[in-house]
């Protein structure tokens, strides 16, 4: 957010906010400078939509630095939910039926989203309802960590379902 300071501010009067944060009241905006000038400090428009404009009499180097590491820490805060994809054929072994489990399930407890899509190869499309079996099985296996977020679908030569995590806390 961009501050207007010092002579960028166009208002005529201003309500001032001294140097230790108290309230000055409403004064022209040459009277605000001279106060912010006496104090070899900047006067900042902190709030333009206020009638009339409120300033800050603040060190704006310091401001802006502050305002900045302010924004990172709330982003650092934030988790960005990722769509992790786990690939299965219909004619699956147990034992990688198993592995991708797991692994789609570790995926949900960090609050990743996982898309299960299950691929047919040439005959396989003629028995889709053994793809879609396979697809059903690992969202019934992962029903206490994640639920459905788009039913299973056929696009093209894929069945697609997309599993959301039910509580992001427990990854946490």
């Amino acid at each position: 957010m961009n501050f207007r300071i010092n002579r960028q501010i166009r208002a005529l009067k201003v309500r001032l906010i001294g140097p230790e944060g108290n309230q000055v009241g409403i004064v022209s905006i040459k009277e605000a400078l001279a106060v912010a000038d006496e104090a070899k400090l900047d006067l900042v428009e902190i709030s333009p939509n206020a009638e009339p404009p409120v300033c800050k009499v603040i060190d704006y180097g310091k401001f802006r630095y502050d305002q900045t590491k302010r924004e990172k820490e709330s982003k650092k805060a934030q988790h960005q939910v990722k769509v992790k994809e786990i690939k299965v054929k219909p004619n699956i072994d147990e034992h990688d039926f198993l592995t991708k489990l797991k692994k789609a399930r570790s995926f949900l407890e960090k609050g990743n989203k996982v898309k299960v899509a299950c691929f047919f190869r040439g005959r396989e499309m003629a028995f889709t309802e053994l793809g879609e079996k396979v697809v059903l099985r690992m969202v019934e296996e992962l029903g206490e960590v994640g639920g459905v977020e788009s039913p299973p679908k056929m696009m093209g030569r894929s069945m697609i379902v997309v599993l959301a995590p039910l509580s992001m806390k427990k990854g946490r």
